[in-house]
């Protein structure tokens, strides 16, 4: 979800990517300056209604009833993405044309993308990368209708096809071809970043980047999570479970891994709306503590600890990891999605808390999103830059967050004095976590639009979906690494085997109702 930034702005200056980019800008810029003359001799035809708000439209310049331009729109379209016949979806014109692929033994389209407009699919794809795509689908230059999941692949093979600079230049020289139906002057309403915080990661800048995340509502994100909201890697045991019986097999995973025992201190780093330590203490009979950086969630986890009865065995706290006092230890600490914030520089001081907070003998558990290893070198980090990989999410949904290999995580966490004792990959079940999210959200559209606005709706249909093919294609994953701290003989709280892990409970866990909302 989150990318590496910093890594590929340290290696895009490379030679081989430095010839490489200067072939596509080339290519791009004859095929553009071929185009420049005819832009401007273009007539002014009538009006088209914008569609949102992230871009201003001034006079439109397109008469939307003219075949020809639709003509053009199929052009482009058979020059980015190949003929109608060798595409797995369908496109839908603005004037009710429809093409999708014929062949016999074609499978029906998994979506079909609408272009509203000529000067539309000119927006969206004249510049292509990640970022510009997302762009266009939030500012509503183009519409999906059906698996938003499949139509992110659109961007693997318009990526794919665009290396090459013959295909790019035919491409440009299509989508130039197009009219403008905005002026010149574009009024992007695009989210404040968070440079002029602070530092990236101090600690000022961190809680900023948490809440513009997390604050975009409690009620909204009750819309598409489950009963006790928790946002992170449900766990599926067969399959076929909704997403409330997932998550309450998720919490209890995490309660096994870390032995919880009634009177165990448990610390939960990064509690969101504080799930895990209802869970933990309700069920385990642990004195548990949560902190997050979001003061809306802490009011929704008080709520729900007082409307369970449980404000004597658990509490949540708005505080920073690197906060908590010297000298305060706890028998078992979690975390919980939180890792992903982090940062690849400051995961040696994150671990380092860890340790220092958990008890000699005590265990903490590190749930979190993982990359893959990158490979191909040099080449393979430019090309990423180029695609401006991971921007999206950069901007709109993650500020700030990053990535790193599992190895790294392990890494640092034996560097801090942690034992790994135990890893899982629950990669499958974070891509059937997502998909379950963005078919309630899609459900619950009319609702979301009215809390939050359409662009942000888009922006959480996107940003989920599309996390949802990294995960299903192996480029994130979602690992659990169970570190042990040693006490001063080496002994730590676990037994021989992981056969109590999955050994049947003598009490049948209780489901809580729903917590009420907060009014």
């Amino acid at each position: 979800m989150q990318s590496d930034s910093d890594e590929r702005r340290e290696h895009v200056g490379g030679s081989t990517h430095g010839r490489e980019s200067r072939t596509r800008r080339d290519a791009w810029a004859r095929a553009r300056n071929g185009r420049s003359m005819l832009d401007a001799a273009r007539p002014v035809p009538v009006s088209v209604e914008p569609r949102t708000q992230l871009w201003t439209h001034a006079t439109p310049l397109v008469a939307l009833g003219d075949a020809r331009w639709r003509e053009c729109a199929q052009a482009a379209m058979a020059a980015l993405f190949g003929a109608p016949d060798t595409r797995r979806f369908a496109v839908r014109y603005w004037d009710g044309t429809i093409e999708q692929p014929i062949a016999d033994d074609a499978p029906p389209p998994a979506f079909t993308l609408v272009i509203p407009s000529p000067g539309a699919l000119r927006r969206a794809f004249l510049t292509p990368s990640e970022l510009h795509l997302g762009e266009a689908y939030v500012r509503g230059d183009i519409e999906v209708d059906g698996n938003m999941e499949a139509a992110v692949e659109l961007g693997d093979t318009l990526r794919t096809r665009v290396a090459s600079p013959r295909t790019a230049v035919h491409a440009v020289r299509a989508l130039l071809a197009l009219p403008r139906d905005h002026s010149p002057e574009q009024a992007h309403e695009r989210r404040p970043g968070l440079s002029h915080i602070g530092w990236r990661h101090s600690r000022r800048r961190d809680r900023a980047a948490v809440r513009s995340h997390y604050d975009v509502g409690n009620d909204f994100y009750s819309l598409w999570l489950d009963r006790d909201m928790v946002y992170s890697c449900a766990y599926f045991v067969t399959g076929a479970e909704d997403i409330d019986a997932a998550q309450h097999a998720k919490l209890d995973l995490l309660c096994r891994k870390l032995r919880l025992v009634p009177g165990d201190r448990l610390l939960d780093i990064g509690c969101g709306w504080g799930g895990l330590i209802r869970h933990a203490a309700r069920n385990y009979g642990v004195q548990a503590v949560g902190i997050t950086l979001s003061e809306r969630q802490a009011s929704l986890a008080r709520q729900r600890i007082r409307a369970d009865g449980l404000e004597g065995r658990c509490r949540v706290e708005v505080r920073d990891y690197r906060d908590l006092a010297d000298g305060v230890a706890f028998d078992k600490v979690v975390s919980v999605g939180m890792f992903e914030h982090v940062g690849r520089s400051k995961l040696p001081e994150y671990f380092r808390t860890a340790a220092r907070l958990t008890k000699p003998g005590g265990l903490f558990l590190n749930h979190g999103i993982v990359r893959a290893e990158n490979a191909g070198g040099m080449l393979a980090v430019a090309k990423r830059a180029l695609w401006r990989q991971g921007a999206f999410i950069q901007r709109y949904v993650f500020p700030d967050g990053e990535l790193v290999p599992l190895e790294t995580a392990v890494r640092c966490g034996e560097r801090a004095g942690l034992e790994a004792r135990d890893v899982e990959s629950l990669r499958e079940h974070y891509a059937l976590t997502l998909r379950h999210w963005v078919r309630r959200l899609e459900h619950a559209r009319d609702a979301a639009v009215a809390l939050v606005g359409d662009q942000t709706y888009r922006v959480w249909r996107l940003y989920m979906s599309a996390s949802a093919h990294a995960f299903a294609s192996g480029r994130i994953g979602l690992a659990q690494v169970l570190f042990a701290k040693p006490d001063a003989r080496g002994r730590v709280t676990l037994p021989r085997t992981r056969a109590d892990i999955y050994a049947p409970r003598t009490a049948a866990l209780r489901v809580v109702p729903r917590a009420p909302r907060p009014a």
